[in-house]
């Protein structure tokens, strides 16, 4: 499981341009604080970035709607173009809004994300 700093650590290591991408999902989750861990490190990326991933050999699954996952390592996972509302600077790392979490929360649908939304509000009706 990946805590706070890990994340921020793994994703500063990676040394992606911090314009060409956002952490979403679970990740997003930990680093505003509303959970602890994370299983692993979701991103939305630019196409642009993630022409350059595929041009330089990471595995690349094309996806139903068009865009492309690709997967950097055992723990980053990119999704091109994966994005609700915009990024904020948050710990120096570009994150999904509050606001765009939510909606991508609530677009998954699954029940993992129906709690995720649960968790969400809570956590920011009691800040």
């Amino acid at each position: 499981m990946l805590r706070k700093q890990k994340i921020i650590r793994l994703l500063k290591e990676a040394a992606f341009d911090s314009k060409e991408y956002w952490v979403v999902s679970g990740a997003a989750m930990v680093l505003y604080g509303i959970r602890d861990t994370t299983r692993d490190i979701d991103l939305g990326c630019t196409t642009p970035m993630a022409d350059e991933l595929e041009n330089k050999g990471y595995p690349v699954e094309a996806l139903p709607d068009g865009s492309r996952r690709i997967v950097f390592s055992e723990t980053i996972e990119l999704f091109e173009n994966w994005i609700e509302g915009q990024a904020v600077l948050l710990e120096g790392l570009p994150v999904v809004s509050i606001d765009g979490l939510l909606r991508m929360k609530e677009k998954l649908g699954r029940e993992k994300d129906l709690n995720d939304i649960l968790l969400i509000k809570e956590h920011f009706l009691t800040c």
